[in-house]
């Protein structure tokens, strides 16, 4: 499954968005960066913007996983559940 997702992301590193797992990590680090301070403002201020979009990174795929839950609990729960109220 991941590895299906890792390798796609892998593929076209330049043109595709990164994986979650990279963005989470590299978000993580950014932070971790900020928070030790001893940058210049320039650096503070790159370090922000890429920690935004590292951020918006992982909420797209985040957002993308809870629609594909939502679509399987409800394929499952249209096909199990109705057939089981219309018999009973």
């Amino acid at each position: 499954m991941a590895k299906t997702d890792e390798k796609t992301a892998g593929q076209a590193d330049e043109q595709s968005p990164l994986g979650y797992e990279q963005a989470r990590d590299e978000l993580v680090e950014v932070v971790r960066r900020l928070e030790a301070g001893g940058t210049s403002l320039e650096e503070s201020l790159a370090l922000w913007e890429r920690g935004e979009e590292l951020a918006k990174v992982c909420r797209h795929w985040l957002e993308g996983a809870r629609a594909r839950l939502d679509a399987s609990l409800a394929e499952s729960d249209g096909r199990g559940g109705s057939e089981d109220t219309d018999e009973g």
